[in-house]
């Protein structure tokens, strides 16, 4: 089988790459375009998965509509020369709409409800899409849910290992206890007219946690000396593995603060949209912790930072309760390569997905 498959943010290469690996053991081919952003080119190559560039991408809306003219084209000539049987992506309007015009089934991912551009976008031209179970919009007959997150593609122990020598990267001893804090620049489309944590609840968390633990700040934009003192300064790969041994997590972005959630570490989030289905299901876990600006943050921080054991009670909570949740990534494995058989199994019988259950793993 052809595969063609459409990247657009870092996080898609990581939801991506195991299955890629595994279906192409099993003999199937892939044509993956990407969006021209050094660190998802950086991740292709270091995951040793070949890629074209289909541009940079645009902001704004208007212009946004233009670039997609060019980018479809750009995937277009490709594919006729590929002849893909399936396109698949997260949230693609690209992928989808070339998928359309060659008469073939576009299977699209998302976890995102707020992303209106790109419902509007792929959803018309997509033959199947697949989102958590917590994904609370029903986009209708075309909708698959599997009880799962997307962060499950790539941080399930299947797929990851985590490897203390990140300790020296970050140039600090093994047994001692860090925390990491994550700024967002507000600048992504979904991003505009919300906000997270204020200058000074920054800085007042950096003093706070100071106290305790060694403190370190992955951000997208600063102009502020205070913060540049903290920055995390990693490869991309190795953020997953900070991730995990981190104390606590403070952030601004959901992506992460999901990451953070599956892999036990405690996180408490900071962003004024409205909470997304995949976190909201993380939050009435007790794996997060969720603010909609500084209010009360540091109370929650001097809260989390007194508890006894901290990181292993989240461990122990986290483990518990993702023994009920799928593999993804070998879910999308079964769905490609049996569909269009597979969309009608989980139409009749959604629970059969329970074969890929996490806990017998």
């Amino acid at each position: 089988m052809n595969i063609a498959i459409d990247l657009g943010h870092p996080a898609h290469v990581h939801y991506f790459r195991n299955f890629i690996r595994i279906m192409e053991q099993n003999g199937h081919q892939f044509m993956v375009s990407a969006r021209e952003r050094s660190i998802i080119h950086y991740l292709l190559d270091y995951y040793n998965i070949p890629f074209f560039s289909r541009g940079r991408g645009k902001n704004s809306v208007i212009v946004k509509i233009l670039y997609m003219l060019v980018a479809d084209l750009k995937i277009f000539r490709k594919a006729l020369k590929f002849k893909p049987d399936i396109f698949l992506s997260f949230a693609s309007p690209y992928a989808a709409q070339v998928a359309w015009l060659m008469r073939k089934p576009h299977i699209v991912m998302d976890d995102t409800e707020h992303a209106k551009f790109g419902h509007l976008f792929y959803k018309p031209f997509s033959a199947v899409l697949l989102n958590p179970s917590c994904f609370y919009k029903n986009f209708g007959k075309k909708q698959i849910k599997f009880n799962s997150y997307m962060e499950l593609c790539y941080l399930h122990n299947n797929y990851f290992t985590p490897s203390d020598e990140v300790y020296n990267i970050l140039g600090i001893a093994k047994d001692q206890k860090f925390v990491l804090l994550r700024f967002v620049s507000w600048q992504a489309n979904h991003d505009y007219g919300h906000s997270g944590l204020n200058l000074d609840t920054k800085k007042q968390l950096v003093k706070l946690l100071s106290e305790k633990f060694k403190v370190f700040i992955s951000k997208e934009a600063s102009n502020d000396d205070f913060l540049k003192e903290y920055e995390l300064n990693i490869p991309p790969e190795k953020v997953h593995d900070v991730l995990y041994f981190a104390e606590l997590f403070v952030t601004e972005s959901g992506t992460m603060a999901s990451e953070a959630a599956v892999l036990g570490t405690p996180v408490v989030y900071v962003n004024s949209l409205p909470l997304m289905g995949y976190l909201n299901d993380q939050k009435e876990a007790g794996l997060l912790f969720h603010y909609s600006n500084s209010e009360g943050v540091v109370d929650q921080v001097k809260k989390l930072m007194d508890m006894v054991n901290l990181k292993d009670h989240f461990t122990d909570k986290t483990k518990t309760f993702l023994q009920n949740k799928i593999d993804p990534t070998t879910f999308l494995v079964w769905f490609i390569q049996n569909y269009p058989q597979s969309m009608r199994t989980m139409q009749e019988n959604p629970d059969d997905q329970y074969t890929f259950r996490l806990g017998q793993a």
